[in-house]
């Protein structure tokens, strides 16, 4: 299996499967000197790690985090760091009914057309277990950020879980890390756990709805025609398991609207050009316009379900699937941090870009 690397300049491998022995990555790329440790690291993968609420897979893994290269003293050498996360709390006799069954939703089925083999035990390679270590990755990208551009800030959040949403005049991101579904308003909290725990019950799953958004990100991130930053950070989006659908700022909604309600009106402001309103998401012609990026992505719902579902075995036969085992009703809670991550991940990759082709001081100064 190729293609397990994504990135330009800061390119990250993940590896591993959801029942071996550990998952990691391997990062490439990040610059020397920037202050990192476990702990700093561990703090992320706490916010994505299983079993820390009803809400979310009971599988209780610590997701304890090990350098194993490329830190000196507490700081980035410059040279490859490797990531490792053991898995604990594997219960692989869980899977031992569907080892000749292709279970509906899942990669199963392609994962076996494709290489003629496949882990059955918790979708191996295909599990949403890989995303730790892209919250790893991503905790390395966040630690470079801090370092090379301070102020700046990811920070994601749900936005939809099924026939719930947010109202976005309550927005405030001091209440989404205080609650278990990374809500930016704590006054709905009890509403989509009600909802949640009436999908729980009917033994169903239920898809959500995230964004993610870069506060601080410097204009000129980017470039034309082929390296556009919302092309990277959709691919980016698009990659993680589960989901169906990326938008960058007004995103599909922009097909309703005329060209005068979308145009992102310029200004002159006292420290450079201003916007009347952000339908871009930040982003213009493949590049950052310095004002806030905005990515929103659609998870399905979670196909490991108790409701019996029609499918073959892989002799052909049919059969009838139920999938035994811990998981998430809304796998679109814990796909939060890993989103934070890969923003991280992509933001990171291209400010060295820029850096690497333009340098560090502004190019075009207007005004």
């Amino acid at each position: 299996m190729s293609l397990n690397t994504f990135g330009h300049l800061y390119r990250v491998t993940t590896w591993g499967e959801s029942h071996g022995p550990a998952l990691g990555a391997t990062v490439d790329g990040c610059p020397p000197g920037v202050p990192v440790d476990e702990a700093y690291l561990q703090q992320f993968l706490d916010k994505r790690r299983p079993g820390q609420s009803k809400h979310t897979t009971q599988r209780k893994e610590p997701d304890a985090v090990k350098i194993l290269s490329g830190v000196f003293e507490g700081q980035t050498t410059g040279t490859p760091v490797q990531l490792m996360i053991e898995n604990t709390d594997q219960r692989s006799k869980d899977y031992g009914e569907i080892a000749q069954t292709f279970r509906p939703g899942h990669a199963d089925i392609t994962y076996h057309q494709k290489y003629g083999i496949r882990d059955y035990r918790g979708g191996g390679r295909s599990s949403a277990r890989e995303t730790a270590a892209r919250v790893a990755a991503g905790g390395l990208a966040r630690a470079a950020l801090a370092s090379l551009a301070p102020g700046l800030q990811v920070k994601g959040y749900m936005t939809r879980m099924g026939e719930v949403t947010i109202d976005r005049d309550q927005i405030d991101w001091d209440e989404i890390d205080g609650n278990d579904f990374f809500l930016p308003d704590a006054g709905a909290v009890p509403v989509w756990e009600d909802y949640l725990q009436g999908i729980r019950k009917a033994q169903n799953s239920v898809g959500a709805e995230i964004e993610v958004v870069c506060r601080g990100a410097p204009p000129g991130l980017g470039a034309p025609v082929y390296g556009k930053l919302d092309t990277d950070l959709a691919a980016a989006m698009m990659s993680i398991n589960a989901v169906k659908g990326v938008e960058i700022g007004e995103g599909m909604a922009a097909a309703r609207l005329t060209g005068i309600d979308n145009a992102d009106e310029i200004f002159m402001g006292e420290n450079g050009p201003e916007y009347s309103s952000n339908h871009a998401g930040g982003i213009l012609g493949g590049i950052s316009t310095g004002q806030d990026i905005v990515v929103r992505f659609a998870v399905k719902p979670t196909s490991s379900i108790l409701t019996p579902r029609r499918s073959i075995r892989m002799d052909g036969s049919p059969t009838e699937v139920v999938t035994k085992g811990r998981h998430d009703p809304c796998v679109g809670i814990r796909a939060v941090p890993v989103a934070e991550a890969m923003m991280a991940c992509v933001i990171l990759d291209h400010l060295l870009l820029h850096r690497g082709q333009v340098g560090e001081g502004p190019r075009g100064v207007i005004g």
